[in-house]
């Protein structure tokens, strides 16, 4: 079943796959004013009661929309959220919610705020803007959300998950929630070099708490003002992602740990929530198994 649709000046279809928890709008050339009007595709997944409910839903963003739902990106895989959603909600563990999956169009320009290796770079600071005011904007104009910064979410992984919580942490306002799965915390401390020649004894550059990021993010931080869930994996084995990149999402996300618990005041199980997972790899497939914990902890039933 597909029908199409002008919604808010933008042209987008409905699409429903069968997922028992809802069903999708698609925006294939999603373009609003801000700082970054490239067209881009959206994903909004909405509770399968949407059309004759009139309740209002507590709201996911999550970056790498092109993987969330279905196989996408630089390797063709997924989260498979759809399933996970329909099971959780089969089960009573959580509230219908919604769901908008950002698919990027210049992926490290757009998650990353400092250099990186011969990679382009540094459009982080226009996507956090894009994403809180423009696309945010959008969404609860169009659409019945819950839109206090306690009923919304931010997400991704890897450097998808750099971008959440550099978001969040520029916009608290916007997002009062954030998980990041194995978090690039390391672009601009480990990224100067070619990290996969650098081996686990060579030297590395800088601590977390003196990097960019934890200066951009510091008045917020300083404030407790976000509920922040943060995980990698422990397997190093599998190739160059989870030896290289997913061993310093450990070290770096380790170090803003213990940040976030020392400096700046935040309680484990309260509003910090951090997972080590031992059998998590740098992969899809393991951001979409934990992310079920994540929503039991930002959308619980009740």
């Amino acid at each position: 079943m597909a029908e199409s649709f002008v919604r808010g000046g933008q042209e987008g279809w409905l699409h429903d796959p069968g997922f028992w928890g809802g069903f999708f709008h698609t925006y294939e050339q999603f373009q609003v004013d801000g700082p970054m009007p490239t067209p881009r595709k959206l994903h909004i997944f909405l509770p399968r009661d949407y059309p004759v409910s009139d309740r209002s839903y507590p709201v996911l963003y999550l970056n790498d929309g092109d993987t969330i739902f279905f196989p996408g990106g630089a390797y063709g895989k997924c989260w498979h959220l759809g399933k996970t959603l329909t099971r959780l909600y089969l089960s009573h563990q959580i509230q219908r919610l919604m769901v908008v999956a950002v698919c990027p169009t210049r992926r490290d320009y757009e998650y990353t705020h400092a250099p990186m290796w011969q990679r382009e770079w540094g459009g982080l600071g226009d996507y956090a803007a894009y994403l809180a005011q423009s696309v945010k904007d959008f969404v609860d104009t169009n659409y019945r959300t819950q839109s206090d910064p306690a009923n919304t979410l931010i997400a991704g992984a890897s450097h998808g998950g750099l971008a959440a919580f550099y978001t969040a942490a520029k916009y608290p306002q916007q997002f009062g929630n954030v998980a990041a799965f194995s978090p690039s915390f390391w672009v601009g401390l480990d990224s100067a070099t070619e990290p996969f020649l650098m081996g686990a004894d060579d030297h590395f550059f800088g601590e977390v708490a003196s990097s960019s990021l934890l200066f951009e993010a510091e008045p917020t931080l300083r404030d407790r003002r976000l509920r922040i869930y943060l995980d990698w994996g422990l397997v190093r084995d599998g190739g160059d992602h989870n030896a290289w990149i997913e061993e310093r999402a450990t070290a770096r996300g380790r170090e803003m740990r213990d940040l976030l618990m020392h400096r700046f005041g935040y309680r484990q199980q309260e509003n910090l929530f951090v997972v080590e997972d031992p059998w998590g790899q740098h992969t899809e497939e393991s951001w979409g198994e934990r992310i079920e914990d994540v929503l039991r902890i930002f959308f619980r039933a009740v």
